[in-house]
């Protein structure tokens, strides 16, 4: 069979499937229209990371330059700096919140009360609704050297002042607790669908044969999530580098002393683009930032596809 006779065929079922599912594909039509206009028809604009632009002469009419954007970023070091940031916060971001959201589905599957679990479940969900620029409004009245409550209680405590907003190393900290904070309700869904899709009956059976819950938890509960991890984990690694700039920017703003830990890819292409008008820097490390996600997937998903092929995504 050709090539030719091949692409046909595939063609064919596609098309039968589309007729088929017509109610499902219609639903999802206006979420592929969102992806066609706002991510693959402008794909053409990664041009700019490799010409000097210029705004009168357009994105194809700028001199043509290479590569010369990125091997700036590289010889002066923001590169690596901004990658090391972006790469170590998104990591902890997907490895500890994850755990902590599959601890926080188990305790509620776990809980009896009926009420006592919608309460629990709307409260963790709720700091996922609320803005950032509150949640940086908040840290400031926070960490405030002169009227924060931090500083507040150390004075009353006979304690020295002290200022949060000098201290880089401490913000590393700060800014995964109000990540995990925000993000827990809102991802532990997930694992509490799956724990509720899982057959009851299973767990009467362990029950019965005298499993302890631990038992029950360990043996039945976590294999059961695994596929579920592993999936949330792929997806999670597609955007490793891009960060949450409104989180960042809204901690962090333009304090530059806090930079070297918590200058992260999206919020130096803001600043290129805004405070510098540097569009072809900003889309140098915008289409870097893309480039290192793609590779990632792929070589991640390659190695599970090897050692767990019915987790992989292809």
């Amino acid at each position: 069979m050709d090539v030719i006779t091949k692409v046909k065929l595939h063609s064919g079922s596609i098309f039968q499937e589309v007729l088929k599912n017509k109610v499902l594909f219609l639903m999802l039509s206006p979420v592929i229209l969102y992806f066609i206009i706002f991510h693959y028809l402008v794909m053409p604009g990664a041009y700019v990371a490799f010409v000097d632009y210029n705004i009168s002469k357009g994105i194809f009419g700028s001199d043509f330059i290479g590569l010369k954007n990125f091997e700036f970023l590289i010889k002066n070091g923001d590169l690596w700096n901004i990658t090391k940031n972006t790469f170590l916060y998104n990591f902890v971001f997907l490895a500890l919140g994850n755990v902590i959201q599959i601890v926080f589905a188990i305790m509620l599957s776990e809980i009896a009360g009926k009420w006592f679990k919608k309460i629990s479940q709307s409260v963790l969900l709720l700091p996922h609704f609320i803005s950032m620029v509150i949640v940086g409004v908040f840290a400031y009245n926070l960490f405030n050297y002169n009227t924060g409550f931090m500083n507040t209680m150390l004075t009353s405590l006979g304690l020295e002042r002290y200022e949060f907003y000098s201290d880089p190393e401490i913000w590393k900290y700060i800014i995964v607790a109000f990540k995990i904070w925000s993000a827990t309700g809102y991802g532990m869904i997930v694992y509490l669908a799956t724990i509720t899709g899982i057959n009851h009956d299973l767990y009467e059976a362990a029950y019965m044969d005298g499993a302890s819950r631990w038992q029950r938890i360990r043996y039945m509960t976590l294999p059961m999530l695994k596929p579920t991890f592993i999936l949330l984990l792929l997806f999670g690694l597609g955007g490793i580098l891009k960060g949450s700039f409104d989180l960042f920017y809204n901690l962090i703003g333009t304090n530059s002393v806090l930079y070297p830990q918590t200058d992260i890819i999206d919020t130096y292409v803001f600043r290129s683009l805004v405070g510098q008008f540097n569009f072809s820097m900003g889309a140098a490390v915008g289409f870097y930032q893309s480039l290192f996600g793609l590779l990632l997937v792929l070589t991640v998903n390659l190695i599970v596809r090897k050692i767990e092929p019915d987790s992989a995504l292809f």
